[in-house]
């Protein structure tokens, strides 16, 4: 049985699913939405698509993308994944402003809140850092390596992100836990000193997202992950504040049946600017959960469950600016003639009403660009979420092996085989 286990867990990982990802700039210029290898940017003030300038010779990318982020000024957009290329653009031209080539797949970016640094993190659990010397004018660099900064030592790193005041990086991984290191002067000689662990997942950590306004002296964090929970953190010491089970809450909506509801992941997380409230994206639920963070109590909670109404769709990444930006889809879908598929919704953080694609800023102008057509079938929506679903168990989730297969596992590593 375990063995016919461990089979279909490769077998799935080799199918290399990929979910969709979107990002909108700071102050609603653009949104950029990935399938697989295709990144999409729509201009919101020019209200078209935007034609990206990589002096590279083939595609911007070459396998699915896994990780894109706009920098905190927006001047800066950056695009990482399987293909091992950390992509750095201008947000304003749009035009690839340097290409470093990492030695493993990338899983994770981050960008100082100065913009004078990009950070990534490979599958082998490191982070590396690549200084953006010139870059603000617009000029396109020389050729850059990274230098290591720190390391997790073989974990999978999920997430990474700066904090708002630049003094630390946090980074988020499989195996449960989150480490707050304190960014150094010097970079490039590596990050030494730990501020703290964030330490009461149980599950692989899916996501991170600062609660932050200027009158705060401290840093508190937000964490999602495959244990059913968001929890809420002061950075500078660790300390767990609280943690909000949103199972029940999927339980409740999703089935009237009185057993107890399954353990669900959180796959995205984000913070609704000049206001309390953070949203949540759950990966079996068709809608967003907004939650409520009191930092004087030190407490969170559920205080809003906003439905996507009339098809299936269920967030893979969430952004937001003016707007929550959602999209959801996934590329290499396994037997099935579309390689890749993405839906966009968008709700006001106003009103927390969904907008009919006709209202959303760029309309269906935009929803053609971003999604390859304006109209995507329930169907295949349905078994993309199912594969996304799967590809992350596949990926975050921990196989257990036998005593016979972990030995013959650790004697056919590409490093301990003896070269001639």
């Amino acid at each position: 049985m375990e063995e016919s286990h461990i089979e279909k867990g490769e077998c799935q990982n080799k199918l290399e699913v990929a979910p969709a990802l979107i990002s909108v700039h700071p102050s609603q210029k653009s949104v950029a939405v990935t399938v697989g290898s295709d990144l999409r940017v729509f201009d919101l003030i020019e209200n078209c698509p935007i034609t990206l300038v990589d002096e590279s010779e083939g595609p911007a990318h070459k396998d699915s993308i896994r990780a894109i982020r706009h920098g905190a000024s927006g001047k800066l957009f950056v695009s990482a994944g399987d293909d091992k290329l950390v992509k750095i653009w201008s947000a304003d031209s749009w035009r690839c402003l340097n290409t470093v080539c990492s030695e493993k797949r990338v899983t994770a970016v981050a960008i100082s809140s100065d913009d004078s640094y990009v950070c990534y993190a490979d599958k082998f659990g490191v982070v590396w850092v690549v200084e953006l010397d010139g870059i603000n004018e617009g000029k396109v660099l020389p050729a850059k390596k990274g230098a290591s900064l720190l390391s997790h030592y073989c974990s999978i790193i999920t997430r990474l992100d700066f904090s708002p005041d630049g003094r630390y990086i946090v980074s988020a991984d499989r195996d449960f836990k989150i480490r707050v290191t304190v960014f150094p002067k010097k970079p490039l000689e590596g990050a030494h000193e730990i501020q703290s662990f964030c330490l009461g997942h149980t599950e692989f950590l899916t996501c991170i997202a600062f609660v932050w306004n200027p009158e705060l002296t401290q840093g508190y964090l937000m964490s999602g992950s495959g244990d059913s929970t968001v929890r809420l953190w002061d950075i500078t010491c660790g300390s767990l504040l609280d943690t909000c089970d949103v199972s029940t809450m999927v339980g409740d909506l999703e089935s009237s049946e009185s057993e107890p509801p399954s353990q669900v992941t959180v796959t995205d997380i984000c913070t609704i600017p000049n206001s309390s409230l953070a949203a949540a994206a759950i990966q079996s639920f068709q809608g967003i959960v907004l939650l409520s963070c009191d930092l004087s109590a030190h407490t969170l909670s559920i205080t809003k469950v906003i439905k996507i109404p009339g098809e299936s769709f269920i967030p893979t990444s969430i952004s937001v600016s003016k707007f929550l930006w959602m999209v959801s889809g996934a590329s290499n879908l396994p037997g099935s003639n579309h390689p890749g598929v993405s839906r966009v919704r968008v709700i006001s953080t106003e009103t927390c009403s969904v907008l009919e694609d006709e209202q959303i800023p760029g309309g269906t102008k935009l929803l053609k660009h971003l999604q390859g057509k304006v109209r995507v079938e329930e169907s295949v929506m349905s078994a993309a979420a199912e594969a996304v679903r799967e590809a992350m168990s596949s990926l975050l989730m921990k196989k257990q092996y036998s005593d016979e297969k972990r030995e013959f596992r650790k004697r056919t590593r590409n490093d301990k085989k003896t070269t001639l």
